[in-house]
């Protein structure tokens, strides 16, 4: 810490009650209030030996605070920092995937670090596990009338803007999916301050029965979810990885049992596979085991079906499915493919029939950043970004515009005489449709009709890609309303 006891320099005296350690670093005294006949605070109290003999040590728990030496065992047990007793949804490493050792890569050098053959054998694998795939989506810009005054309050900057026509298109594709209704529970992974379900939960008014849960694994400020206090609307806040999340764990989807829309704004690569398998390995099969018949004999079944489900009823509103099913629709918006792990990606069986391996993988994921990182940046551009990122990390961006990879990362080195900044793009594209296709591969073995499509425009967001996910026996995302 860089501070001082010492005399200060200043002519300035600590306030009545407050602590008179003089924080160099700051050219000030410390505002805290100290106890009744102390001069210093209990911070700052080992540095006046001549008043306290204690010493205080940093805290093994959270090194940002101390604590008395002779306390600690005391401090261990109340310690904000320490283990918290694991909720019943917590299941370690449910979502995780299998972890299988012989396909996990050793210490793998660089791309940067490659011979030109080595780089060129990549890209001529790259190229030829993609053919046949449509390199270009189908667009699907949308809007939503929730979101109309937001758009245009002329108070908004520009990154509000680009959130609000990001939040209003994937409310408008959840509408034309016909998942926008009442009675269901909205899952929203990666919640960060929660504003997508605020915009959902706008969007149905007064609708009945509407739940929802946000999952972000750490602390978020500003969050706005607190603010709703609807009747018919629940809110939950989880804060925990998805990687052990148990939604059938969750006393809200048990006791309820509402279809399941899990949604996404930006879910960085890892977490958008996690979340899959958590919604359709861990909840929905797990739903369909606890059924008493197979799902397929009790569609037969009309009274049974009306008796399972509230949704199943005469009369329903619009926006409702007729068959009830655990997981009712799947909408995230895709980021950092460069983020995305062999051992929990979804797609390893898409790419072993390939021919493909986790070393391919881990290369493939890494040259994804091409598409997103800007490899022609200048020095000085390279600076103000990274200076630019810094501003949006501490005003708690949930923005990743960059495929949040840095411009130092060795996957942006340039490689002399080998490929223009044009052609890594297009690789880098490449690899994440390749990826993506992975997890559109697996939601079809799942009994899901997945698609890929544009939801916003490149100059809003570089991460521009939206996966959607409709059970078998719903409406297909290409033929819905």
């Amino acid at each position: 810490m860089a501070a001082s006891a010492s005399t200060p320099h200043t002519t300035d005296f600590p306030a009545d009650g407050r602590c008179s350690y003089y924080v160099e670093k700051k050219k000030r005294f410390c505002r805290m209030v100290v106890a009744a006949g102390k001069r210093f605070c209990g911070e700052h109290a080992g540095a006046a030996e001549e008043e306290n003999a204690r010493k205080r040590i940093l805290c093994p728990l959270d090194p940002k605070h101390t604590v008395y030496e002779d306390q600690l065992a005391k401090h261990l047990k109340k310690c904000n920092s320490r283990e918290k007793p694991k909720p019943d949804f917590f299941i370690q490493d449910i979502n995780a995937g299998l972890k299988d050792e012989t396909e996990i890569p050793e210490q793998l050098v660089p791309i940067s670090s490659l011979s030109e053959e080595q780089l060129e054998n990549l890209i001529k694998k790259l190229r030829r596990a993609s053919e046949g795939l449509n390199s270009t989506l189908k667009d699907q810009i949308m809007s939503h009338p929730a979101l109309h005054d937001a758009l245009n309050d002329p108070k908004n900057g520009d990154s509000a803007t680009k959130h609000l026509k990001q939040q209003a298109s994937i409310l408008g594709n959840i509408e034309k999916l016909k998942l926008l209704g009442p009675r269901r529970c909205f899952v929203e992974f990666g919640a960060g301050k929660g504003k997508l379900s605020h915009w959902v939960d706008i969007a149905l008014k007064d609708a009945e029965k509407v739940h929802f849960i946000l999952v972000e694994k750490v602390t978020t400020r500003f969050k706005v979810d607190g603010k709703h206090r609807k009747k018919n609307s629940v809110f939950e806040r989880l804060q925990i990885d998805i990687q052990h999340l148990c939604l059938n764990k969750i006393p809200l989807l048990s006791k309820e049992k509402l279809p399941v829309v899990g949604i996404g704004k930006h879910l960085c690569g890892v977490a958008t596979d996690l979340a899959l398998r958590c919604l359709v390995e861990t909840y929905a099969a797990s739903c369909e085991e606890r059924n008493e018949e197979p799902l397929a004999k009790r569609r037969k079944n009309d009274k049974t079906d009306k008796e399972i489900n509230p949704l199943a009823k005469e009369g329903n509103e619009k926006n409702v499915p007729e068959k009830w099913t655990p997981v009712a629709g799947i909408v995230i918006a895709l980021c950092c493919h460069h983020r995305c792990d062999w051992r929990h990606y979804v797609g390893k069986e898409y790419f072993r029939a390939l021919g493909l391996g986790a070393v391919d993988f881990h290369y493939f994921q890494r040259m994804s950043s091409w598409a997103t990182c800007g490899m022609q940046k200048t020095s000085l551009e390279a600076s103000n970004v990274t200076s630019k990122r810094k501003d949006k990390h501490s005003d708690d961006s949930e923005e990743h515009d960059d495929g949040g990879c840095r411009i130092t990362d060795d996957s942006t080195e340039s490689l002399p005489g080998l490929l223009t900044v044009e052609e890594k793009k297009k690789i880098g594209h490449l690899c994440k449709l390749l990826i993506d296709q992975g997890r559109v591969e697996y939601l079809q073995q799942k009994g899901f009709s997945p698609a890929l499509q544009y939801y916003t425009d490149p100059l809003v967001s570089l991460e521009n890609v939206l996966l959607t996910a409709l059970p078998n026996h719903s409406s297909s995302p290409e033929t819905s309303a």
